[in-house]
């Protein structure tokens, strides 16, 4: 666990997981070095096998030595997604990333009776893993890709659980955000999930983003938390106004394919996702970098 208090907030980057082209499995020196690269661009933590990480198409054994390498290359705090369709198999999960090095676990709901489940039930799934992780959880709201919509209410009770550390909300519904962070009353660690989203987030009380904008853009997120903090809003806002629309163009549109691209087009190592994602086709790349450069993220401009 990192020695500081505050260390669960600012900008954290849900980091994508390459892959070899020829064989399909995750390819180590790329990911180090991309990890590398991003610890030094200002950022204060890194979320491995999230949604961007395309953690729902990895093997756990391949979890486990993507966060071990993640630990070696990086100093900064560690937070593994888990998942499960049980509850008793996300526990599991959460109680192997907590032992191999995760310094948070970030937890979505169930996906596959997850809508059908009552909020006492989603409650108590919660509840369940959190009794059982070793590593403070983060509920994980992301209604895109688990038809799960969390209430004010039930997210309100969760948070007073003592290991659940705060939610990442990546329903894209600032008005729901600014509900969440109202029960919260500032006694839990409210993260935005959308890049664009950032600077109003941190205004209705967020401790920060989880963010793949933070991947494409990493030193310009991290500038805005810095100007917030500072009091310099319209600095701030000027920096979200500018790289909002790369989240439009790239990261909702086309998740973690698209981010891929941008890397690629920013001298990370992007790649292909793995199936049965396929890869943006011609006409997407070019959207792609159309984002970019009209952010000037290609040019190199000055920020």
């Amino acid at each position: 666990m990192p020695d500081s208090e505050n260390w669960l907030s600012g900008v954290f980057v849900p980091v994508t997981t390459p892959f070899d082209p020829v064989t399909g499995d995750i390819a180590p020196v790329n990911f180090r070095e991309n990890i590398r690269r991003w610890s030094g661009e200002g950022i204060d933590g890194v979320v491995v096998f999230g949604s961007t990480g395309e953690g729902a198409l990895l093997d756990e054994d391949e979890k486990l030595r993507l966060l071990a390498m993640a630990r070696d290359v990086s100093a900064l705090p560690l937070v593994a997604g888990a998942a499960g369709e049980s509850t008793r198999a996300a526990a599991r999960q959460a109680r192997l990333l907590s032992e191999g090095g995760a310094d948070a676990i970030l937890l979505h709901p169930p996906t596959y009776f997850g809508p059908h489940l009552s909020p006492a039930a989603l409650r108590d799934y919660f509840l369940a893993v959190a009794d059982a992780s070793p590593a403070p959880v983060i509920v994980y709201h992301i209604p895109k890709f688990t038809k799960v919509t969390l209430d004010p209410g039930l997210v309100g009770e969760l948070m007073r659980h003592p290991n659940i550390a705060g939610l990442k909300d990546s329903s894209g519904d600032i008005k729901r955000f600014a509900e969440f962070s109202k029960v919260c009353g500032g006694e839990c660690r409210l993260f935005i999930g959308s890049g664009s989203l950032l600077y109003t987030a941190l205004e209705l009380g967020a401790a920060g983003g989880i963010i793949a904008l933070g991947l494409i853009a990493p030193a310009l997120c991290a500038r805005i938390v810095q100007c917030f903090r500072a009091g310099e809003a319209r600095q701030a806002g000027a920096v979200q106004e500018r790289i909002a629309p790369v989240h439009r163009d790239v990261v909702a549109a086309f998740g973690a394919r698209g981010v891929k691209v941008a890397l690629d087009l920013l001298g990370y190592a992007g790649g292909a996702p793995r199936a049965p994602l396929v890869p943006l086709a011609t006409k997407e790349r070019a959207r792609v970098a159309r984002a970019l450069q009209d952010a000037g993220l290609l040019q190199g401009a000055p920020e």
